[in-house]
């Protein structure tokens, strides 16, 4: 783990073009990796792989993606020739909510208890043994759980006194029209749910297509309040 102040480092990134943010993560740490959710976060993959070669990205693979979503993950493997690390839940775990509560509790019961199983519990293994990661969270993807988000920010949620955890987010302050933008400049391959109407994309039953001018979040878990739009992953933007 490099040796810098936090606070200083947040100073010099804070605003700056994802690009700078990435070179920045990726020279301070060799063990560092790109979460890669199967939505827009291949724009994250394309910048990396231009300033270096042997990235490590990891997938969640809860057993709930869309078809569309696993046939994506595997498109990004082959396009740019890297390796994805696809993590996948307890099995003991999963087995005993599924026995204990069905397929489908959390239209029951909220969806905190699934997403702790299938995709926090499988991230928390991963990241204990990385020293920060990426991701491709923004601002405008939430008003509610996401405005506050610095560049770059001790991870408060995985974080352990033994264990600190660094957290990146280079595409803070992109706006969804920047990142398909991108998209379209460099030829990024894309989820073909996109242009189904889906536009942020999680598991199959809690995910569904949005109605035009509808924030891109109202297709997430919309049995629930807006406020509750956070699976676990980036559990330290939830206002207490």
């Amino acid at each position: 783990m490099p040796t810098f102040d936090i606070q200083q480092l947040q100073a010099e990134l804070a605003q700056k073009n994802p690009r700078i943010i990435l070179k920045k993560a990726l020279e301070l740490f060799d063990n560092i990796a790109i979460s890669f959710s199967g939505a827009e976060d291949v724009v994250l993959i394309d910048m990396a792989v231009k300033i270096k070669k042997d990235i490590q990205v990891f997938s969640l693979d809860t057993g709930r993606l869309h078809p569309e979503t696993y046939r994506f993950i595997e498109k990004v493997r082959k396009h740019y020739q890297i390796n994805i690390d696809v993590l996948t839940p307890d099995r003991d775990a999963l087995d005993s909510l599924v026995k204990r509560k069905g397929l489908f509790s959390f239209y029951e019961d909220g969806h905190q208890e699934c997403c702790g199983i299938r995709k926090v519990e499988p991230l928390k293994r991963k990241l204990a043994h990385l020293d920060a990661w990426i991701t491709g969270q923004r601002k405008d993807q939430s008003l509610d759980t996401r405005q506050d988000i610095p560049e770059v920010q001790t991870d408060t949620a995985f974080s352990t006194p033994e264990h600190p955890l660094i957290k990146f987010n280079p595409l803070l302050n992109w706006s969804s029209a920047q990142v398909w933008d991108y998209i379209e400049a460099y030829q990024v391959p894309y989820n073909e749910l996109h242009e189904k109407g889906y536009i942020s994309i999680g598991c199959e039953p809690c995910t569904r297509a949005v109605l035009p001018n509808q924030h891109e979040r109202a297709g997430r878990w919309w049995w629930e309040g807006d406020a509750k739009k956070e699976c676990g992953l980036h559990a330290g933007n939830l206002k207490k």
